[in-house]
């Protein structure tokens, strides 16, 4: 049977076609959201629910568009991406990022305690412009996103980049600059 007579069936809510056509995509489907998401359960609430919605709006599908297999796997890519966008870390308030950042390069007891080269890295790390340095802590501390820092910082994705890019690079100077003679 074609997609577009399976489609049918399912849009005409006849069981045995709505069936035929969920074993068809199924895998398809599935795959595309655990691909974007990385969540096997996750993905399989991703599919039941791009089903569902391909179930109610079969009669958008306009086959001058596209095939169906293309029209259900778009709406199971936007489903994902939604649900990615939800899962996202919440981007840290920015006094909160400011305090951890003091504590990180100025707090004389974690100083103390900290090995030689701790201390370096925060010393170097208090070198860098603070734009640099937040960006940095963001990236490497919280595990963030370059898209995530532009984001929570409010500024474009290539600044974020070359906010993270410029700060590492210095504090690699700045932490091993006897090194750097030797390459």
């Amino acid at each position: 049977m074609s997609d577009s007579l399976l489609l049918a069936g399912f849009r005409a809510k006849d069981p045995q076609l709505a069936a035929a056509f969920v074993r068809r995509f199924q895998r398809s489907v599935f795959g595309i959201a655990l691909n974007m998401v990385g969540d096997p359960g996750l993905a399989e609430d991703i599919a039941q629910q791009a089903f569902e919605h391909a179930w109610r709006r079969a009669d958008s599908f306009d086959g001058r568009r596209g095939s169906v297999r293309t029209w259900l796997m778009r709406i199971a890519h936007n489903l994902a991406v939604d649900a990615v966008r939800i899962r996202r870390a919440v981007p840290m308030n920015s006094d909160e990022l400011n305090r951890l950042l003091v504590t990180y390069v100025s707090d004389p007891e974690r100083l103390a305690l900290a090995g030689e080269g701790s201390a370096q890295l925060r010393r170097s790390l208090a070198q860098l412009p603070e734009e640099q340095a937040r960006a940095v802590v963001m990236a490497v501390v919280h595990g963030m996103t370059a898209r995530e820092i532009a984001d929570a910082e409010e500024i474009p994705l290539g600044t974020a980049k070359s906010r993270i890019r410029a700060g590492m690079t210095k504090l690699h100077s700045l932490i091993r600059p006897q090194d750097n003679d030797h390459y």
